[in-house]
Order: structure tokens, then C-alpha cells, then sequence
């Protein structure tokens, strides 16, 4: 969990995905057609992966992957980043990170 909680403390907008999960590369697309660089932790290819999944279970994140982080925050997976981008309120939470690389 340690590993989880210094990765997206350090990051503005993190992703935890899978290489070979469609709803991961979808909310990439959205964040990126929103000017948002997301930083992408593919927990498939990360010899760690299976822990990480574990421990975001454990910080509340319900659904499959991908794991949205905003902030530092725990936002959801992609129906709650899909219901937050349709409200507008997506756009909101976003918005101290577009165009930062």
C-alpha cells in the first residue's frame, strides 16, 4: 500500500491500468482529450502488480481497474470518472493539471 500512496502523492493525475484493459485505455483517451497528461502505472507489468491491486481494494477502489487518482485523491474507477466527466465536474478537478507535462 506504501508503494500506492508515494506514487500518487507524487503524481497530479495517476491512472493504475492494465496494458490489455479497454476501460483503461478509454479513460486514458478522455483524460488526454481533456489536455491532460495522466501518469500511467500499468500494474501488469509491474512485478509488484498483484500487491498493488490488493491495496487499492483495500483504499476503496470498488470496481476493476483502471484506479483514477486526482490529486492524490482516490476518484474511482471508470464509471465514477465517466459520471464525473458527464456532470462537468471532471473538467473541474482537472483543471490545475492541463497542459503539464
Amino acid at each position: 500500500m506504501e508503494k500506492v500512496r508515494k506514487l500518487t502523492s507524487e503524481k497530479g493525475v495517476m491512472i493504475f491500468s492494465k496494458s490489455t484493459c479497454c476501460l483503461c485505455y478509454a479513460v486514458h483517451m478522455l483524460f488526454q482529450e481533456l489536455r491532460i497528461k495522466p501518469y500511467v502505472h500499468e500494474i501488469d507489468h509491474d512485478p509488484d502488480g498483484k500487491e498493488i491491486e490488493k491495496a487499492l481494494s483495500r483504499m476503496g477502489c470498488s470496481g476493476p481497474l483502471p484506479a483514477v487518482f486526482i490529486g492524490g485523491e482516490l476518484v474511482g474507477s471508470t464509471n465514477e470518472v465517466m459520471s464525473l466527466h458527464l456532470s462537468g465536474s471532471l473538467v473541474q478537478l482537472l483543471k490545475p493539471y492541463q497542459n503539464l507535462s
